[in-house]
């Protein structure tokens, strides 16, 4: 049956279509011939079963109805019964073609379906493979663990991270390398985790280092699994910490600066109080005089070491990336203040002369300032644009705050009366003009308005060359 139905195939539906109807014309010139003496009703069987493969049902019910008149026209048994013998006839016919109609239908059916599933195993096996080679190739460590801790799998980056003595990871218990995931998987088996972290990690030579983790948990039949990919944090913790001891000691840097400079006019107006005191004869034998003068001295020296220093290194930064960083860093915090900030930033800017984590620093401490004079205000709005000006880049921040009472005062530390040290703007001035530029405040009708002044790298090339 199998083999007699694998004709039925769409590009042959014309053809045997053709030779059904042949073969019935055939079938009817041969009983009509043979009339009265022998009837081949029976062998319409053959057309129908060729034609039910392709028709639909109400022509094969047409078709079976066709070959039962035709039997019946030319068979040579009485005519009191031809009634009867057509509607058996006809009962066969149609039923032979309906079956054979459902028979091809299941078998392409079932074609198709399988057709289906090899289309789809193909296309997850170029999806397994795919992911295979994406895991494998990673920079990242790639590992998965079941319920127990143990390492399912482990890309090659993961070889190399977590065991650089090329000791198989798989089969390992991860509490070897990276036990807080051992303590996640048995600790919250049922739980669903979607997060990151930071954690300690440990090579399989004993060398600690910090790991940066993204992980997931999800259930299988057998047990929950955790999927890891791990990244080595070690070396930019270290920058970071580089980093952060560099400005630290920019910032105390200037701050003794600011202490020294204060401490050295109140030892200028000590030794003019003290120069007029020694016009009195009987003060020249006292001794708590002289040890005035003495401590005067030595606080005079103890100024002079916060003198000037040499300029920091800048190099060529650009000022757009730089203010993305900034709308990253504030965009949230300023949103739940219910403050507007409206950026208006040149696509065309040269880059500029200066230090980028300085230039940072200056537009967050602005920009933080801002954020507390609109605290109480009604209408609560950050504007920030640049404008490229004489060989510099002027980056503005306005808000509408409640402005500065006292703009004489600004930039100046240890100010009398103020809520703060005010140290803040007078370190933002000095990290500005550290590497030549400049911080200004710029009086407005509502607000207030800083100015800050980079100069741009054609600057400083052009004056090398002078």
């Amino acid at each position: 049956m199998t083999i007699l139905l694998s004709i039925f195939v769409p590009a042959h539906r014309t053809k045997l279509l053709v030779a059904a109807a042949i073969l019935t014309v055939a079938i009817a010139v041969a009983d009509w011939a043979t009339k009265p003496f022998i009837s081949l009703g029976f062998l319409y069987l053959f057309p129908i079963f060729v034609a039910g493969g392709f028709l639909s049902r109400p022509k094969i019910v047409a078709t079976a109805l066709v070959c039962a008149v035709l039997q019946e026209l030319f068979s040579h048994l009485p005519e009191s019964e031809a009634f009867i013998r057509l509607g058996f006839s006809s009962i066969g016919f149609i039923g032979t073609g309906l079956l054979v109609a459902e028979l091809v239908r299941s078998r392409r059916s079932a074609l198709q379906h399988v057709e289906e599933l090899q289309t789809e195993a193909k296309l997850r096996l170029d999806v397994e493979r795919e992911l295979q080679v994406l895991v494998e190739s990673s920079p990242a460590a790639i590992i998965t663990i079941d319920a127990t801790g143990t390492i399912l799998l482990a890309n090659q980056a993961a070889q190399r991270l977590l065991s650089p003595d090329l000791a198989a990871l798989n089969g390992q218990k991860i509490s070897s390398y990276l036990p807080s995931l051992q303590t996640v998987i048995e600790g919250h088996p049922s739980r669903s985790f979607r997060t990151a972290m930071h954690c300690k990690g440990q090579r399989s030579t004993g060398e600690p280092f910090l790991a940066g983790v993204w992980f997931s948990t999800y259930i299988m039949l057998s047990g929950a699994r955790l999927a890891a990919v791990v990244v080595d944090l070690s070396e930019d913790f270290r920058d970071r910490e580089e980093l952060s001891l560099d400005y630290l000691l920019k910032n105390s840097r200037i701050l003794v600066g600011a202490v020294a400079h204060e401490l050295g006019n109140l030892c200028g107006a000590a030794l003019v109080v003290h120069k007029n005191l020694s016009r009195f004869e009987e003060l020249q034998d006292n001794e708590d005089f002289r040890a005035l003068k003495t401590l005067i001295q030595s606080l005079e020296r103890i100024a002079a070491l916060g003198g000037p220093h040499p300029a920091d290194a800048a190099v060529p930064v650009d000022l757009t990336s730089v203010l993305d960083e900034l709308r990253v860093l504030i965009d949230d915090v300023f949103r739940d203040s219910g403050i507007e900030i409206e950026w208006r930033i040149s696509t065309d800017l040269p880059l500029l002369h200066a230090d980028r984590y300085g230039l940072i620093q200056v537009f967050l401490n602005l920009a933080r300032n801002s954020r507390r004079a609109m605290e109480l205000t009604p209408v609560r709005k950050l504007s920030i644009w640049t404008e490229a000006e004489d060989r510099t880049v002027v980056t503005r921040i306005a808000d509408t705050g409640t402005g500065v009472s006292s703009p004489d005062e600004l930039f100046r530390p240890f100010q009398p009366g103020a809520k703060s040290t005010g140290l803040g703007l007078y370190v933002s001035r000095a990290i500005m003009r550290s590497f030549g530029g400049e911080l200004l405040y710029e009086p407005l009708s509502q607000g207030c308005c800083f100015a800050v002044v980079a100069p741009s790298v054609s600057t400083e090339r052009g004056s090398a060359n002078e």
